[in-house]
């Protein structure tokens, strides 16, 4: 890893710049699940209801399976970040060789 100038960045520096990146993510990703789970569950239901999804008002329904649903995506979109993060801090361990049997 190397700065703009080309000087190799110090493992501190990698270190910091790796958890800035990772608590970026979850702080974005624990907004989005609040305003779902909490905003139009509970705070936009009465606005939201006016709206039917399955026959069921809109922010019941968002109370009851939306917010799941939200956050299974939460966790797929946080393992997609999370390898790229990985991948740009040479931190991918998926790459690394398996040793074969026998060695």
């Amino acid at each position: 890893m190397s700065d703009i100038a080309g000087r190799p960045k110090s493992s501190t520096e990698v270190r910091r710049a790796y958890w800035r990146a990772n608590l970026r993510l979850l702080g974005t990703l624990m907004a989005v699940w609040f305003a779902v789970s909490f905003g139009a569950g509970i705070l936009f239901r009465p606005f939201l209801d006016h709206f039917m999804l399955g026959g069921f008002p809109l922010g019941f329904w968002f109370a009851q399976q939306g917010s799941i649903y939200v956050f299974i995506a939460l966790i797929a979109i946080y393992v997609w970040r999370m390898h790229r993060i990985e991948r740009d801090f040479a931190l991918d361990d998926d790459e690394a060789e398996t040793p074969t049997e026998g060695e």
